[in-house]
C-alpha cells in the first residue's frame, strides 16, 4: 500500500488523469445503456408483463433462429425505423442481438427517441441457445407449383400439342 501512495504522489498527473477517465467512462455507460436483464428475466418480461423483443442482428442471422414474435430491424437501421416501434412504446422492450455487445448502442437510440422501459438481454441469442430455449427458424418452402407452371405453360403455349389431341 505505501508503494502506491508513493507511486500515486510521484505521478500523480498520470493518476489524476486514471481517475478522471474512469470518472468519465462510468458516467458515460451509466447513461447510455440500459439495464442487462438475464435470460430468466427477460422470460419473465416476455411472458409475463407482454414484452416485446427487438432483434437488432442483420436479417439473415435473424432468419437463421429467433425468439417468438421478436421485432427484427438491424442496429445500423434502427434510427431509421424507430417509428416503427410507436406503437409498443408503453411496454416493455427487451433488445438482443448475437452476443450481447450491440445492444446498448440500440438502447441509446432507443433512448433517445423517447422510449423509457428498455432493457437488454445479457449474452444475446449465443446465450438463449446455449440454455435451449425454443427459437424459431424461417423455413423455406419447397414449391411444387413451379413445377406444375413450366408443365401448364409448355401446353399452352404448344399449339401442336393441341393439333394432335
Amino acid at each position: 500500500m505505501e508503494q502506491f501512495i508513493e507511486f500515486v504522489g510521484n505521478n500523480w498527473l498520470l493518476s489524476g488523469t486514471w481517475v478522471a477517465l474512469l470518472a468519465a467512462f462510468l458516467l458515460h455507460r451509466s447513461k447510455t445503456s440500459a439495464s442487462a436483464v438475464s435470460l430468466q428475466q427477460s422470460v419473465f418480461l416476455i411472458n409475463r408483463k407482454d414484452a416485446v423483443v427487438l432483434d437488432v442482428r442483420d436479417r439473415k442471422e435473424y432468419d437463421s433462429g429467433h425468439i417468438v414474435e421478436s421485432v427484427n430491424i438491424p442496429v445500423s437501421r434502427l434510427a431509421d425505423r424507430v417509428g416503427e416501434l410507436k406503437k409498443h412504446q408503453s411496454q416493455t422492450i427487451v433488445v438482443t442481438d448475437k452476443m450481447g455487445q450491440h445492444s446498448g448502442e440500440a438502447t441509446k437510440i432507443l433512448n433517445q427517441a423517447g422510449f423509457t422501459d428498455v432493457v437488454r438481454m445479457k449474452g444475446g441469442i449465443a446465450a438463449w441457445r446455449a440454455d435451449q430455449l425454443p427459437l424459431v427458424q424461417k423455413t423455406q418452402e419447397k414449391s411444387s407449383s413451379k413445377g406444375k407452371k413450366k408443365k401448364g405453360k409448355k401446353a399452352d403455349s404448344d399449339p401442336k400439342a393441341d393439333n394432335q389431341q
